[in-house]
């Protein structure tokens, strides 16, 4: 680990050649740039999540950390631009090279003019929000250069609120990991129905207003289904705990976590079946958003039946930067 403080972007960008060269080529064959902008008190947990990640996706990781912006308040007012960098090549951080850039003042601005020279070349840029994300991405130019953009309305204060944001800001390419995580949960529902002839003809979802997955659940759903589905407060906490489907037949089907990692399945007729709920870790929920650098199609379609906002699909996938500073009441191309 290459340790600079109060550098500057040409300087990273020599020593990162410089400690590659030094690997002998333990970096070589990168599939893609992961952005990562996060606060610094989570920094750690970037990289632990991006380790994993990268044993299937090797990468450059370029974690930026953004302090207070100089003028913004009185106590910032007299704040320097400065950029303190670590470079990471190979070691703790396996199949992965890595720069964490902490940049203060008014450079936290202008991320991308340090990000961008040390960005691979000829392989895709993802960019990841581990944290509140913007309210519209093409405030922030490190998501505007991305093919891929990766979200986590989760922890956003008001997540019902900031899902339907994703949607009205939705451009091909976006997804969030509230989506990830329903992984397990559209294996079992999908797996029951492909088992028999059942049709259903409604469904109720069990979830909780600050839960997202309760909602991208029901969009789901709906965008597979056309049925009509609810939503019904949880027992569990506020979180999504179960589906039921109503099925032409008369019949049943449930889903319901039993809280220890499984699931129990329930349909009128058959023996109960207790199964796997996949959960992972933060770094294998990232793995798999990186397996593809397409549009995620079932994402928009279940968003927008989760939001009720139509189209998403058909916008343009290419945004075009609009410029923001913190220090005024409204970006400059923004509509008041």
């Amino acid at each position: 680990m290459l340790a600079l403080w109060d550098t500057t972007g040409n300087e990273v960008v020599r020593k990162l050649a410089a400690e590659r060269r030094n690997a002998g080529g333990v970096a070589s064959g990168l599939a893609l740039n992961l952005v990562v902008i996060v606060d610094e008190g989570r920094v750690r947990q970037v990289e632990d999540a991006a380790t994993i990640a990268a044993a299937s996706h090797p990468c450059r990781l370029l974690v930026v950390s953004r302090g207070p912006v100089a003028g913004v308040d009185a106590a910032t007012a007299n704040a320097k631009d400065r950029l303190d960098a670590e470079i990471v090549v190979g070691g703790r951080l396996g199949p992965c090279e890595a720069v964490i850039m902490r940049m203060h003042g008014r450079l936290a601005l202008h991320s991308e003019s340090v990000v961008m020279p040390l960005l691979a070349p000829d392989v895709p840029v993802v960019t990841w929000w581990h944290g509140t994300p913007p309210e519209h991405i093409a405030y922030d130019p490190l998501g505007v250069v991305a093919e891929r953009r990766v979200t986590d309305i989760a922890q956003c204060a008001d997540p019902e609120a900031a899902l339907r944001q994703r949607a009205l800001d939705y451009a091909p390419g976006d997804t969030d990991l509230s989506w990830t995580r329903l992984t397990g949960w559209r294996s079992l529902i999908a797996g029951a129905f492909d088992t028999g002839n059942s049709t259903a003809i409604s469904a109720v979802v069990y979830t909780g207003a600050a839960d997202p997955l309760g909602a991208l659940l029901r969009g789901w759903i709906v965008s597979r289904t056309g049925i009509p589905v609810r939503l019904a407060d949880s027992a569990d906490g506020g979180r999504l705990s179960g589906v039921d489907f109503a099925l032409a037949d008369g019949g049943t089907l449930s889903l319901h976590s039993t809280g220890d990692g499984m699931a129990l399945l329930r349909k009128t007729g058959q023996l109960d079946l207790v199964m796997p709920l996949l959960q992972r870790r933060l770094g294998e929920e990232l793995a798999e958003e990186l397996q593809r650098l397409d549009a995620d199609q079932p994402y928009s379609r279940a968003l927008s039946a989760a939001t009720g906002v139509a189209g998403l699909g058909e916008r343009p996938a290419v945004r075009t930067h609009i410029w923001q500073d913190p220090a005024w009441a409204q970006p400059v191309g923004a509509s008041a």
